[in-house]
């Protein structure tokens, strides 16, 4: 499904937004599994609304007036359930305020067309949930493939050009996967600049909320409504940027097309006059046995739920939520002191250089049908995609996800990545380093 409304913001300033929005609706009533909630009438009244502020000569409250945004279902939306993917919150008591990034977004215009399809509870990379089915990869007309998750509906929304933005979360990946795999922008702004108020949580710790776009200054541009500051983005030359390339456990098990381009990727920012050093980072060995805020603080929150309802759960999800259980307070309070003092070895190794860079996810897409059928193949697949982003999440650090492979082929992502709070200048570089890769 490809569809009009595939590309950046600025190029669609002069569209009459209704008609997109017309387009949009018609696309995602027609889209599998990709939605599970429509909202026609509230987005094209904010389309009607945009169109007439411009026809009167009213500067509209932002260049994202009017346009379709989607919403991960995680995220309230005053008046209904909340249901993160799953069955057995249909019946919850609903929302009483929109989350603050969706009042946020509703503030600048945006036509938000409804809520995206996710892993249940957005506990896995892959983006597979039986309740709603899995939404196809748009990338891959021939064999149907995973879109990646756990954001795999709002990864979908934007791919297919049914939306032109796609708000979702991001705890070990889940911006970044699905944007590798389908060929887009994530961005991982540091956790704590953007509210999570008012949407189910995964990782108190690590959870973030953000958005897939088609360009880094869309992404730009939705930061700028979502987050509780205005982030200033310097116009970075990409000659004599120091960019490092952590080789310990970031580029084990790549797959042959995803090791192609990223090796082609370094060669053409090394051309264009970056400077591309290739680093151990020995700490990235401890995060197997640090590492493990999601189940512990998913247990936290699911345990009486899954008492009384596990048999609704996903198997696959209950099955990781459950090892959390095994972690005790103790351990708990260790795992904060470790990570800090992990983020503190790391920041000092990334003080050199103005970002790191890495393949996103070591494999392209594979088919869903595969991972569908063998729990073996869809634990390693997850345990796989989720390496390379989650250490980012682990970092408080921010990082970019941009499209980096040949046209015609497999989508893969390329990462730029900087410490907590470093959201402008890793911006600044994935500009730069999107506009070498184009």
């Amino acid at each position: 499904m490809n569809h009009p409304i595939s590309k950046p913001i600025a190029a669609l300033a002069d569209s009459l937004r209704r008609d997109l929005l017309e387009s949009s609706l018609d696309a995602a009533a027609n889209s599998r599994s990709v939605f599970t909630r429509l909202y026609p009438e509230a987005a094209l009244a904010a389309a009607a609304h945009a169109d007439a502020m411009r026809t009167a000569g009213v500067e509209l409250p932002s260049p994202l007036a009017g346009l379709p945004v989607s919403i991960k279902d995680l995220v309230d939306v005053a008046g209904e359930a909340t249901m993160a993917g799953s069955t057995l919150l249909k019946n919850a008591a609903p929302a009483i305020h929109d989350a603050p990034v969706v009042r946020r977004l509703r503030l600048a215009g945006a036509a938000i067309v409804g809520k995206t399809n996710m892993t249940e509870f957005a506990f896995s990379g892959l983006g597979l949930n039986p309740h709603y089915g899995t939404p196809a990869n748009p990338a891959d007309r021939q064999v149907t493939r995973i879109p990646g998750g756990s954001s795999s509906g709002a990864a979908v929304s934007v791919a297919s050009g049914i939306c032109v933005a796609a708000l979702g979360s991001d705890t070990g990946g889940s911006i970044r996967i699905p944007a590798a795999m389908c060929g887009l922008v994530g961005f991982k702004s540091t956790a704590r600049r953007v509210p999570t108020a008012g949407a189910i949580p995964l990782s108190t710790t690590l959870d973030t909320l953000c958005a897939m776009t088609r360009s880094v200054d869309d992404c730009i541009l939705v930061d700028r409504l979502i987050a509780d500051d205005l982030l200033s983005i310097p116009q970075l030359p990409l000659k004599g940027l120091r960019l490092a390339v952590p080789r310990t456990q970031m580029l084990d098990d790549l797959d042959q097309q995803v090791a192609a381009s990223f090796s082609a990727a370094l060669t053409r920012l090394s051309a264009a006059g970056a400077l591309i050093l290739d680093m151990p980072f020995l700490p990235l060995a401890e995060l197997i046995h640090l590492n493990k805020f999601s189940g512990a603080e998913a247990y936290a929150w699911h345990r009486e739920l899954l008492t009384k309802h596990e048999a609704e759960y996903d198997p696959r999800v209950s099955k990781r939520i459950k090892l959390g259980a095994t972690l005790s307070a103790a351990d708990y309070i260790d795992l904060h002191a470790g990570r800090r003092d992990w983020i503190a070895r790391m920041e000092q190794l990334m003080m050199p250089f103005d970002a790191l860079i890495m393949p996103t996810v070591a494999i392209v897409a594979p088919p869903l049908a595969d991972l569908e059928a063998s729990d073996d193949a869809y634990f390693a697949a997850n345990s796989l995609v989720l390496r390379n982003p989650s250490t980012i999440n682990f970092l408080d650090g921010c990082a970019v996800s941009l499209p980096c492979h040949a046209p015609g082929s497999l989508p893969v992502g390329l990462t730029v990545a900087g410490a907590a709070m470093q959201d402008a200048k890793i911006l600044a570089v994935s500009r730069a380093v999107e506009q070498c890769l184009i």
